[in-house]
């Protein structure tokens, strides 16, 4: 089997394509893709526990905690003690950090709606069923894999 003609190719191959374009984006911001994420992901009201922000991303926590770091020095967000939990700490968007995140939503939405303009609805509904599908499958573990 030629490596185009399998799933995983074609869903790495774009999502390294969206993942150069939003970083481009971002670039433009003095930012990266990973930030932006990290800015869409924290409650602008309530903050964000830092412990649930690796796995609602799908992050690894020494990647999060330099991505948080940088984020702290450009102040972007910061950091405070939760007051339901001493152990943890909650992470708010500073002013700077909520203006920013609406720049992050502007790119998402504006490549969205290209999208949607692109694609007739059936076809994004089925896609939609596809690629939750595969996800699925992944996350129950019942994808029967030899090697």
């Amino acid at each position: 089997m030629k490596p185009e003609e399998t799933v995983d190719f074609h869903i790495k191959r774009t999502w390294q394509s969206i993942a150069k374009m939003y970083n481009e984006v971002a670039a433009g911001y003095g930012a990266t893709m990973a930030t932006g994420y990290v800015l869409l992901s924290i409650d602008k009201e309530k903050g964000t526990p830092s412990t649930a922000l690796g796995p609602k991303m799908g992050m690894e926590a020494t990647s999060l905690s330099r991505i948080l770091k940088s984020m702290e020095e450009k102040a972007l967000i910061e950091r405070k003690p939760n007051p339901n939990d001493g152990r943890s700490v909650l992470v708010f968007l500073t002013p700077f950090g909520i203006e920013k995140r609406e720049d992050a939503k502007a790119a998402v939405i504006n490549f969205n709606t290209q999208v949607s303009q692109r694609f007739a609805p059936e076809d994004l509904s089925v896609f939609f069923k596809v690629i939750m599908g595969i996800d699925a499958m992944l996350q129950e573990n019942k994808l029967q894999t030899k090697i």
